[in-house]
């Protein structure tokens, strides 16, 4: 990918330094809330986040999120309308949100990342992010860069490293960062609930799943690039969701957890059912009925067991991905399972 030097603006920097550093009125000095008077977050705090020790001084007011799944989750926090800016949008917002997403300002185009100048221009006093490669120099700007003009920020340990496979990879770690998330915004109450939500919603789901005496060998097909199929493999959640619903993912051998496979080797394994990402963001065979139509199409693939069979479940793309849709994954995959009988 070509790489282009963004020069910073000067008056950008300056009202940086003085809202990276801003107080929030919202708590006392006791870290209580002003209105309610319940338990908030006490500033300041610090947090290792991705081997990075982060320091939050007050509850930020001007969020920039780097991308739509990381919108979607502050705004379930209730705290969308700190939301300044966001970017890289993949798919139609959920109509539960959709009201309060299209108030955000985009600062991308569709599918793409926000560019480090455009990120400064909203002045944020918070960046949050899902993706390690959307924190470079070329997009966003690194970390440091930011933490350097007094803004902090967040990225999910999920992604620390870009495609990197995380040890331990569960819901557990979702949830846990929903409960940073709202301590880090002063909502630590509005981090727990999202936490215990989402986990009965991973609970019900997994409590119903169908026995099967032989576990279904399954192929978690993300999108193509130049012809080449991109897959689940390990230190995900993918194959978290996989040994939580009892099929085994057939690239859980593979080196990342996003990992560039073949057309032929996805023949040897022969999967019985191919879970699909239905993406709308334009790329070529994104959504799920276009990667029907080209495995059905295809002389090699038109010929597996999961194909012939028309054994496919569809998903959302970015319940693939860490994130608030990430526990929906959970019923709809289950629900695709016990159908197939």
């Amino acid at each position: 990918m070509k790489t282009k030097t963004i020069t910073i603006i000067g008056a950008a920097l300056a009202v940086l330094s003085v809202t990276g550093c801003a107080t929030d009125s919202s708590t006392d000095d006791r870290g209580q809330d002003a209105k309610s008077g319940k338990s908030a977050t006490a500033y300041p705090f610090t947090l290792k986040n991705c081997g990075t020790d982060v320091t939050y001084k007050a509850a930020p007011k001007k969020v920039v999120t780097l991308n739509q799944t990381a919108a979607e989750i502050l705004i379930h926090l209730g705290v969308g309308d700190r939301i300044v800016g966001s970017g890289y949008e993949v798919e139609k917002t959920p109509d539960a949100i959709a009201e309060q997403y299209k108030k955000i300002p985009i600062l991308s185009a569709p599918g793409a990342e926000i560019k480090h100048e455009k990120l400064l221009e909203a002045q944020p006093d918070f960046v949050y992010g899902s993706f390690a490669s959307m924190f470079t120099k070329e997009q966003s700007g690194e970390r440091k860069q930011l933490h350097d003009l007094g803004v902090p920020t967040y990225l999910t340990e999920f992604d620390c490293t870009y495609h990197e496979s995380v040890a331990n990879a569960d819901f557990t770690m979702m949830f846990e960062e929903y409960r940073r998330l709202g301590k880090i915004m002063g909502v630590p109450e509005a981090g727990e609930k999202l936490a215990t939500e989402q986990q009965a919603v991973v609970d019900k789901a997994v409590g119903t799943v169908k026995k099967r005496a032989k576990p279904l060998k399954a192929m978690w097909f993300y999108s193509t690039y130049e012809g080449t199929p991109w897959a689940a493999g390990p230190g995900g959640l993918p194959q978290h969701i996989s040994q939580l619903v009892g099929v085994e993912n057939i690239f859980a051998d593979a080196k990342t957890k996003w990992a560039e496979v073949s057309w032929d080797e996805v023949a040897a394994r022969n999967p019985d059912v191919i879970i699909l990402a239905d993406l709308t963001r334009g790329e070529p065979n994104d959504t799920a009925k276009e990667k029907i139509d080209l495995l059905k199409k295809d002389p090699l693939t038109s010929r597996l067991a999961a194909v012939k069979g028309d054994r496919f479940i569809t998903i959302p793309g970015s319940h693939m991905d860490p994130g608030y849709g990430s526990a929906s994954a959970v019923p709809a995959l289950v629900d695709g399972l016990n159908k197939l009988g």
